[in-house]
């Protein structure tokens, strides 16, 4: 029994068994990083490249062109999402990067920026706005279309920092390579949603659960790379203490950006939940493979590193703020029906 309200306590503040397997991976990494530096076709790094593919494959076998098209009627708050997700996001930090940056942060400088330059989640996105009542079907569009969207978008933010570090970034290699590995696998499982996009809906709890152990295997072997070339050893706590509080901050700035613009543009209560968690969240799994593209392999699990944390921090805040919405919705609908008895 005491397990079990364990259990729901952490998963009542976002703490679910994901975050803790990914702090498991540095731990892991940090004691035998041998086996994530192996190369080969069987190497683990190989197998994580293969396994994100076929993430994305039944990502767009989930998808269906009817969805889609009802999502394209909303426009006002497609662009709200959508800019503050690729262009408000990487203004603030690349602000915030030219005012606090010295040359012991700058390469946790380059994974703050990664963060703001990613697309928004999906799966969690959904739930979060699901818990909250907000517009689902539009959601599912925003979250999908961020993806898409993100493999072009990303790269272009991220050369303006990657050219002017190493002086070579070739933004239509890295364009290329994730076209190939992202947008190919999409639009297969798309144009196969027809025939096969029942037995992605059927199983998939089991596939977000591959998802995770894709993502966990990334996050392994990055953190091998970089361990290895002892590149942590100039971070101390305090270092991860401030990144974590930079994060939060940047969290709570967008998202009161947002809601200042949702209640100016007098959207209704659903599109204003929607827009405030697909706007203010960033994508965990993008951001593990497009670092795999971006980054060298030793520098990878410092990138990598900042998009984690504001993985945890964000499905923490955003899990108690949507159970917060739906309690005080739950609340009003209650104090509606009183009146109307009486």
């Amino acid at each position: 029994m005491a397990n079990v309200s364990l259990g729901s306590l952490l998963a009542r503040v976002g703490l679910d068994w994901f975050i803790l397997a990914l702090l498991a991976m540095i731990g892991l990494a940090k004691l035998w990083p041998q086996p994530g530096v192996q190369e080969g076709l069987l190497s683990l790094s190989s197998l994580a490249n293969f396994g994100v593919s076929v993430i994305f494959f039944f990502y767009g076998l989930r998808l269906n062109f009817d969805q889609l098209r009802t999502g394209l009627r909303n426009y006002r708050l497609h662009l709200l999402i959508h800019s503050t997700t690729f262009i408000l996001f990487p203004a603030v930090v690349l602000t915030a990067r030219s005012l606090l940056m010295t040359p012991e942060t700058e390469l946790l400088w380059l994974g703050i920026f990664y963060v703001a330059a990613l697309p928004s989640t999906v799966s969690s996105s959904v739930v979060m706005v699901s818990i909250a009542g907000g517009n689902i079907p539009a959601a599912i569009f925003n979250a999908s279309i961020s993806s898409l969207i993100g493999v072009f978008v990303t790269p272009i933010w991220m050369s303006f920092l990657l050219s002017s570090t190493n002086g070579q970034y070739d933004l239509a290699g890295v364009i290329g390579k994730l076209t190939i590995q992202v947008i190919v696998p999409v639009l297969l499982g798309l144009l196969l949603n027809r025939r096969l996009g029942w037995f992605a809906e059927r199983n998939k709890t089991y596939l977000r659960y591959f998802d995770q152990t894709t993502i966990l295997l990334i996050v392994y072997t990055a953190f091998c790379e970089s361990f290895t070339r002892n590149l942590f050893a100039s971070l101390s706590t305090i270092d991860l203490l401030w990144l974590a509080g930079l994060l939060l901050g940047l969290f709570f700035l967008i998202f009161g950006f947002i809601t200042l613009i949702s209640k100016l543009l007098h959207f209704n209560r659903e599109d204003r939940v929607t827009a405030l968690f697909c706007g203010s969240k960033k994508s965990l799994i993008q951001g593990s493979v497009m670092a795999n593209v971006l980054f060298s392999a030793s520098v990878a699990g410092v990138a990598l590193m900042p998009i984690m944390m504001y993985h945890a921090l964000q499905l923490i805040v955003a899990s108690i703020i949507a159970q917060s919405m739906q309690r005080r919705q739950l609340m009003s609908k209650a104090a509606q029906e009183r009146f109307r008895e009486i």
